[in-house]
């Protein structure tokens, strides 16, 4: 979220900046000009001021030389052009002497400005990229309330426009400190909001992987998300308690059942050995009783899977693969099944009891699905971030719609209903390797059977320190949710 936010931000901040920064710009380039052209009217002025003096008598000539050499002076001093013209034109005094007042362009219409008594107007903006661009003044000459000369200055505007490329360059170096200021401030401004939404999230997916024990600390961020982070934890707190419930009432309901399940078993043999030998109602009868009392164990074997969290150790997955299918070589001999075993040594983060229960669960239920002569093979191999023990048979397999559904508790596909089992195998086998961060999936194996993929992580979770420190009762529940003997608990 933080790659859209903060794009997002330093944009509108960008756009900020330069909103304030391009008036100051200009507002800098016209106090600059306009400093120039104060300096030129005050320097027409006084040459206005000598020019008066400039009048028909002995002293004429006298007065003419001493306003030349000012302009002399003036235009080697500052290079700038200067003179005092007669309204036909005519010199009155000049620098450089080559110098005339344009006929066209803005330097005639300031000329004429002068002519009809007053100053003439401000010269347009100067630009810094205008590199020929010029400052020109008139200001009138009155004598006796007439105008009777005009004084025209003329003046280069490079120092101009480098002093307004030094203040545009202060200009864009405070503003990108400004922006990298603002760009900080917007990190660290995301990181305060959304960190409080990154935890929410990893809470949240710790809740949906089976970690009922995660919780958000509302400690800091905006009051709304302390507030969302309350929130959760009282829906989270709910929830865990609803699904306490919900396995408590399971593995009750499973406990008190198997006792007068029992009973009535222990009377249906009582009852057999007063019937006739063979009799295909009692034996009926004592089918499903049996099934039923499978079906209890296997939803308290749920319930307390669901329960129990798992002891983590790094074990050797290979190795504990390899033993489970040794254990289960001599009913694949008995069924007619090859049991292969491809494994190779590989470590991982794994509960041993729990992960040696998923085993027998996968293992038994390729056995009884592959017909005499085939093959079931079990392999480990590592896999990035994660260990894979893949074990594939050559059953029938399964259809798509059936591969969608394979795993829902009390589900079994409707062509294998004459094989014996709950339904609940696959779910025991996916609460206990979610309980340690591992799954269990599933996909066809071409051209025909099933391929069952057991994954754990490689690396160690965050909580292993404080798992290992109740690792005595949690291995206890993995016992009594799995690890039975090779005699199978799943089906398809």
């Amino acid at each position: 979220m933080r790659t859209r936010l903060l794009p997002l931000l330093i944009v509108l901040m960008a756009g900020v900046l330069l909103a304030l920064g391009f008036p100051l710009a200009v507002s800098l380039a016209a106090a600059q000009q306009q400093q120039v052209v104060v300096d030129r009217i005050d320097d027409t002025v006084r040459f206005a001021a000598l020019a008066q003096f400039v009048t028909e008598g002995p002293a004429l000539d006298e007065r003419r030389a001493t306003l030349q050499a000012q302009l002399d002076r003036y235009h080697d001093t500052y290079g700038i052009k200067a003179g005092v013209f007669y309204y036909n034109d005519s010199t009155m005094a000049r620098a450089p002497q080559d110098w005339w007042v344009p006929e066209t362009g803005d330097s005639r219409e300031a000329f004429q400005e002068a002519l009809s008594g007053r100053r003439s107007s401000d010269p347009p903006q100067v630009w810094p990229w205008q590199t020929d661009a010029r400052l020109v003044v008139a200001s009138p000459v009155v004598r006796d309330g007439d105008v009777v000369a005009v004084v025209f200055t003329d003046s280069p505007t490079d120092q101009l426009r480098s002093r307004v490329v030094r203040g545009w360059l202060l200009i864009v170096a405070g503003e990108s400190a400004a922006m990298l200021l603002a760009v900080g401030a917007a990190f660290r401004l995301t990181g305060w909001v959304l960190r409080p939404v990154r935890i929410l999230d990893a809470a949240t997916h710790d809740i949906a992987t089976g970690r009922m024990k995660s919780r958000v600390a509302a400690a800091s961020g905006p009051p709304e998300l302390r507030r969302l982070a309350r929130s959760f934890n009282e829906m989270a707190d709910n929830v865990e308690e609803v699904l306490e419930q919900q396995r408590a009432f399971v593995a009750d309901a499973s406990h008190q059942l198997r006792n007068p399940l029992a009973a009535l078993l222990l009377r249906i043999e009582l009852l057999a050995l007063e019937l006739p030998a063979g009799n295909e109602e009692i034996g009926s009868v004592r089918t499903e009783g049996k099934r039923l009392a499978q079906v209890l164990d296997d939803l308290l074997d749920l319930a307390l899977a669901e329960h129990a969290a798992a002891d983590l150790q790094l074990v050797d997955v290979g190795e504990l693969a390899a033993e489970r299918v040794s254990a289960w070589r001599p009913l694949a001999d008995e069924r007619g099944v090859r049991l292969s075993d491809l494994t190779a040594p590989v470590a991982a983060w794994a509960d041993p009891v729990a992960l040696s229960s998923v085993l027998d669960a996968v293992i038994d239920n390729a056995l009884k699905f592959t017909p005499r002569g085939e093959e079931v093979s079990v392999s480990a191999a590592a896999h990035g971030e994660v260990s894979r023990i893949v074990v594939e048979d050559h059953g029938p397999g399964l259809t798509d719609e059936e591969l969608a559904r394979i795993g829902d508790r009390f589900w079994r596909s409707g062509r294998h209903q004459n094989v014996k089992g709950s339904g609940l195998g696959l779910s025991i086998s996916r609460a206990l390797l979610s309980a340690g961060g591992g799954s269990l999936s599933y996909a066809h194996r071409e051209p025909h059977g099933l391929r069952v993929t057991v994954a754990v992580p490689r690396m160690a979770p965050d909580d292993t320190a404080a798992q290992k420190e109740e690792g005595t009762g949690r291995r206890g529940h993995a016992r009594a949710a799995g690890g039975r003997a090779p005699q199978g608990v799943v089906e398809r």
